[in-house]
C-alpha cells in the first residue's frame, strides 16, 4: 500500500524492523533478529490481530481464494483499505494489478470516465482516449472505496459490469470484456440507503456477496499497545530518533481513550508525540476530551456510529466545520463531504454557532 493511514498497519517486511517486544510497554530491550525464514504471508504482517480481528482475518483468508465480491464496512479509519489489499495479496490474482478508486473523491461527471474510460471527443476536454480503471484491473483486483457515494445514475452501469463482466467506454459503442475481482468498502449503511432510495437494491445484493464488518478501535483495546509500539518505532525511524521507553501511565491512557478517528487518529497522535519526545522516552501530547453523547443507543447501526463520530468532532471543534482544526479536518473529510453527511444524517449546528 502506498501509505498506511488506515486503522490496521502493515509491518515492515524486514523482520529486523518489526515491533514484537516481549515486554509490555518499554522498548528498552534490543530486538533480537530471528533466524532467516520464508517471507511471511500478508496476514502475518498485519498489526493488531487480536480479539475480533482474528476471526475476520480467517474469513479474508478463505474468501481471498475465490473470485467472490467482497464488501467491507466499518467506520472511518478502521483499516478497510488494508483488508482489501489482504484479499488481493492472498488471492491467485496477487501477481496482477490492485487498482484503487475513491468514489467520493471526484465529481460524479468524471467518475464514469475514471471507471470505464472514454474515447477521444466523448465530452468537452476529452482530447485523447483514456483507459478506465476496470480495464487496468483486468485479471486483477479493483478496490472501490466509499462505494456508498457512487451516483445512482452510474450504479446501473456498475451492476452490469459486475454481472456481465463487460462495459462500453464513455462515447464508444465498443464492448470491452474484463475479468476483474471487485472489493468494495463503505462507512455508510447501505441497507438504509436502499430503503431511502439512494442505493440500488440489486447492486447492494450483488456487492454484498461476502460482507465483512471491521470493528472500531474502541472495541479492540487489546490491540492498542501493539499499534502504539508499531507507530512509535515507525515514526522514530523516519524522524531519525531513538525511543526506548513508553511510560506505563501513557500506555494506560491511550488504551482508555475512545479514539473516534480510530487507528488513523492514533497514528497521527503518535507522530506528534515522536516530534515532542526527547531522551529516548515517548512523550505523549495532551489527549483531547471526547464528549460522550447524552443518549447511548443500544445496538447502534453503522449510521448511528457515524452520526456520533460527526457530533463528537463538531463539538470538539466548537462547531467550526471547515478550516484548520475544524470538524472536517478532524474527521479527515473534505468540507463539502462533511456538509453532505450532516445533511443526510439530520445534523444541524446550534443556532448561534458559525459554520466557518
Amino acid at each position: 500500500m502506498s501509505s498506511m493511514p488506515s486503522s490496521v498497519a502493515a509491518v515492515d517486511r524486514y523482520r529486523g524492523n518489526a515491533i514484537m517486544s516481549a515486554t509490555p510497554y518499554p522498548l528498552d530491550e534490543p530486538i533480537a533478529r530471528e533466524p532467516e525464514r520464508a517471507e511471511p504471508s500478508f496476514l502475518e504482517t498485519i498489526v493488531g490481530r487480536r480479539g475480533g480481528l482474528r476471526a475476520i482475518l480467517s474469513q479474508i483468508e478463505k474468501v481471498a481464494r475465490t473470485n467472490a465480491t467482497v464488501l467491507i464496512a466499518g467506520e472511518t479509519g478502521t483499516g478497510k483499505e488494508v483488508m482489501a489489499r489482504a484479499v488481493h495479496e492472498l488471492s491467485p490474482r496477487r501477481n496482477r494489478n490492485l487498482v484503487k478508486v475513491n468514489c467520493a473523491a471526484m465529481p460524479a461527471g468524471l467518475l464514469e470516465s475514471e471507471l470505464f474510460g472514454h474515447e477521444r471527443g466523448a465530452f468537452t476536454g476529452a482530447f485523447t482516449s483514456r483507459v478506465g480503471r476496470f480495464a487496468l484491473a483486468d485479471r486483477g483486483t479493483l478496490f472501490l472505496d466509499e462505494i456508498g457515494d457512487i451516483p445512482l445514475e452510474l450504479q446501473a452501469k456498475l451492476l452490469r459490469v459486475l454481472q456481465e463482466r463487460e462495459f462500453e467506454p464513455v462515447g464508444s459503442s465498443r464492448t470491452v470484456r474484463v475479468d476483474v475481482r471487485v472489493v468494495a468498502a463503505t462507512n455508510r449503511d447501505l441497507r438504509e440507503m436502499v430503503r431511502e432510495g439512494e442505493f440500488r437494491e440489486d447492486l447492494y445484493y450483488r456487492l454484498n456477496t461476502f460482507p465483512i464488518v471491521l470493528p472500531a478501535l474502541r472495541e479492540r483495546k487489546a490491540d492498542i499497545p501493539e499499534f502504539v509500539r508499531h507507530f512509535v518505532q515507525q515514526f522514530a525511524t523516519s524522524m531519525d530518533k531513538t525511543i526506548d521507553t513508553i511510560p506505563e501511565e501513557t500506555m494506560r491512557s491511550l488504551i482508555c481513550h475512545p479514539w473516534p478517528g480510530n487507528i488513523r487518529e492514533l497514528q497521527n497522535y503518535i507522530a506528534r508525540g515522536i516530534i515532542l519526545s526527547t531522551e529516548g522516552v515517548f512523550e505523549a501530547p495532551p489527549l483531547e476530551k471526547c464528549e460522550t453523547p447524552s443518549v447511548e443507543i443500544v445496538n447502534p447501526t453503522l449510521e448511528d456510529k457515524i452520526r456520533r463520530e460527526i457530533l463528537v468532532a463538531c463539538q470538539r471543534a466548537n462547531w467550526k466545520l471547515g478550516g484548520p482544526r475544524g470538524a472536517a479536518e478532524r474527521l479527515g473529510l473534505k468540507r463539502t463531504t462533511l456538509f453532505y453527511k450532516m445533511k443526510r444524517l439530520g445534523i444541524t449546528p446550534p443556532a448561534d454557532d458559525s459554520q466557518d
